[in-house]
């Protein structure tokens, strides 16, 4: 994960300053844990993986994860 990190941020452009860093990391990882299905997960998104796994085993999770589900108000 660090190195498709790196290569999706660094590598691939130029910051002025660490804010515009943090921004695009941001967008990056929203895109990446909601949007990019995943062979290594059987096709599906992390985000959908981690709430299949907290509503088969919910005592493993201090939180619920959908509520950080896109949505109109978000």
């Amino acid at each position: 994960m660090n190195r498709t990190l790196k290569e999706a941020t660094v590598q691939r452009f130029h910051y002025q300053t660490t804010q515009e860093l943090n921004e695009h990391l941001q967008a990056f990882l929203l895109a990446y844990n909601h949007a990019k299905r995943l062979k290594t997960l059987r096709g599906v998104t992390p985000h959908e993986f981690v709430c299949a796994q907290w509503q088969k085993n919910p005592v493993n999770f201090t939180q619920d994860p959908t509520h950080l589900t896109l949505g109109l108000y978000t």
